[in-house]
């Protein structure tokens, strides 16, 4: 079983910067294709990015991509979510969200099996 709690969030003003932080238990991340999800009021959950447990580059939405980084330290045994230039429409309900350990990579969010409890991200301008 996998436990991911995720950190970080709250208001940010459009321009700046904010770090989420998922942390997880019962596996370590190493072993672990871990994303980063995101649901707005009244919008359906989207994909953000994703690190692939055997390694190689990540996978970013478009509307993140070269203002999003999304990084495993496995000393830590966290997935975090380093978010620059956030603008409004990043506000929403973050999500971290594993896969069965040693599964392959996916944008989708029906092929991840734990999830965390989410974390708010407010941009105002």
């Amino acid at each position: 079983q996998v436990q991911l709690v995720e950190s970080g969030g709250g208001l940010v003003q459009a321009g700046g910067s904010l770090r989420l932080s998922c942390a997880a238990s019962g596996r370590t991340v190493s072993s672990l294709t871990v994303g980063w999800f995101r649901q707005a009021p009244g919008k359906e959950r989207e994909f953000v990015a994703y690190v692939y447990w055997l390694g190689g580059a990540p996978m970013y939405t478009d509307a993140v991509k070269g203002r999003f980084t999304i990084s495993r330290d496995n000393a830590k045994n966290t997935v975090n979510l380093q978010m620059s230039s956030v603008i409004p429409d990043d506000t929403a309900v973050y999500y971290c969200a594993a896969r069965s350990p040693r599964s392959g990579a996916s944008p989708s969010a029906r092929e991840y099996e734990y999830w965390g409890q989410g974390t708010q991200v407010t941009v105002f301008s």
